[in-house]
């Protein structure tokens, strides 16, 4: 149970309606949304059929919407054991088959959790928004919040295309306010976050989207299937309230104090003329198939990407089209958002000063950025590796797939079902000059070694 005294020194927003979306196997829930009307006339009070199709809605509505996350930084105090294990861990590490998480998982997954129908802590960003997404005014606050409903990302995006109702069972998705408030919340919420994402796009923000590589396991832990997610309008109207925030706070903090910004600077000038050149080429190669050639245009770009990182020097986001970002929405998995939130509570909340110095604080953000790193590599490799087991039964198979990269000892070509990547050699290829970083093939499997993870083709 929350102490009585920490709830009144907080904003109570226990009444004001609040949801969360979260992928289906997600066990820590640290941001949640909140809705409510502040001021609109009856008509523009539609239904959510209504609004859904809607193109564009009256200016003169308002709307409270608050980003909430988890307070953290109440249960993890600095220079505890607690706090020094997180410090060095990072951040969570998701890999294939399991989660080695930067917090114990009674604070991840139980008391920072946004469990429906339970009290729970939050470090809060409350906007005062019209309908066109403009923000009027903002507060940043310490809150308590109580979700009404836990949605998954399909749950959530059935709601917005087809008018689907939460149909799952499980206790901790039961609505505790009506489907038709949801379903209108949703609605308005997608029509906003639509809006701050064309903004984002029309400044110069990068819109390359990957499809996430999934596997379903045996009791074994065995790959059975390789299954991708594609980011639909409920993971961007999540994605867009959170950039949200993090651009607020980062923009709040102002000038002058010491901060961790997520800065990204610009890409490689040589790399982007490599681009240029490769559409050059492939234009007069009188190609046809479009959709290869926007892969090889996207991994070239992502290729062609400074590495985002953590810093006190703000040099912007050269990706999102900001010129001020932070990570303050993951405190549960990412150690710079507990940073972040540490600092908004003396910057902002209370008005004391850092203790630390721009020179500690520094050192601070290339640890973070470098288990960031670590962690991001670990991912890659997890991945691999079971893309390479779930070859293992395909060897002397021939099967359809693209080009991703051409080097001095061989072709590499990702396969275009289980997007498993594996090597041509050199040596087996009679007329290398013929193939193009983009083009379709076919390869046969001809050894696939887990412990190396690596698997290699032949043309055929």
């Amino acid at each position: 149970m929350i102490d009585e005294k920490e709830i009144i020194r907080r904003r109570d927003m226990r009444d004001v309606f609040t949801f969360t979306i979260d992928p289906a196997d997600a066990k820590d829930f640290d941001d949640a949304i909140s809705f409510e009307y502040l001021t609109a006339s009856e008509s523009e009070r539609s239904n959510s059929e209504a609004v859904c199709q809607q193109s564009g809605l009256s200016a003169t509505a308002l709307y409270q919407i608050g980003v909430h996350i988890a307070d953290v930084s109440f249960y993890v105090r600095p220079n505890t054991k607690i706090d020094d294990e997180a410090y060095q861990r990072g951040t969570s590490v998701y890999l294939v088959d399991r989660v080695i998480p930067m917090l114990p998982e009674e604070l991840c997954n139980d008391k920072c959790s946004l469990k429906p129908g339970e009290d729970k802590l939050c470090m809060s960003v409350i906007f005062t928004m019209d309908a066109e997404a403009n923000v009027l005014k903002h507060k940043i606050c310490r809150t308590v919040i109580r979700s009404d409903v836990r949605l998954d990302y399909d749950e959530a995006q059935g709601i917005l295309t087809s008018g689907l109702t939460v149909a799952s069972p499980s206790v901790d998705r039961r609505l505790t306010v009506g489907e038709d408030r949801l379903r209108e919340a949703l609605c308005l919420l997608n029509e906003m976050a639509l809006k701050l994402r064309a903004a984002r796009l029309a400044a110069g923000a990068l819109a390359i989207e990957q499809e996430e590589i999934r596997f379903r396991l045996d009791k074994n832990h065995h790959p059975v299937e390789i299954y991708f997610e594609q980011p639909n309008e409920a993971h961007h109207l999540i994605e867009e309230f959170m950039l949200l925030a993090n651009r607020t706070v980062a923009k709040s903090v102002g000038s002058g104090r010491p901060f961790v910004y997520r800065v990204h600077d610009l890409p490689d000038y040589d790399k982007l003329e490599e681009i240029k050149k490769f559409k050059r080429q492939y234009k007069m190669a009188r190609r046809k198939d479009n959709s290869a050639l926007q892969r090889a245009i996207d991994m070239l770009t992502i290729r062609a990407q400074a590495k985002a990182v953590y810093s006190t020097y703000n040099i912007g986001h050269y990706g999102l089209a900001f010129t001020h970002y932070t990570h303050f929405t993951s405190p549960i998995r990412r150690y710079p958002d507990l940073m972040v939130h540490r600092l908004v509570e003396k910057y902002i909340l209370t008005g004391k000063k850092e203790s630390m110095t721009r020179e500690e604080l520094e050192l601070i953000c290339e640890h973070c950025s470098e288990c960031e790193q670590e962690a991001a590599q670990a991912e890659r490799e997890s991945v691999k590796l079971f893309q390479t087991m779930w070859m293992e039964d395909k060897i002397g198979q021939i099967l359809p797939g693209h080009i991703t990269g051409i080097t001095d000892f061989g072709i590499f070509v990702q396969l275009d079902d289980s997007h498993c990547e594996g090597l041509v050699h050199m040596m087996t290829i009679e007329h290398p000059e013929n193939y193009v970083l983009g083009d379709a093939v076919m390869v046969q499997v001809v050894r696939v070694d887990v412990n190396r993870a690596q698997i290699d083709f032949e043309f055929s």
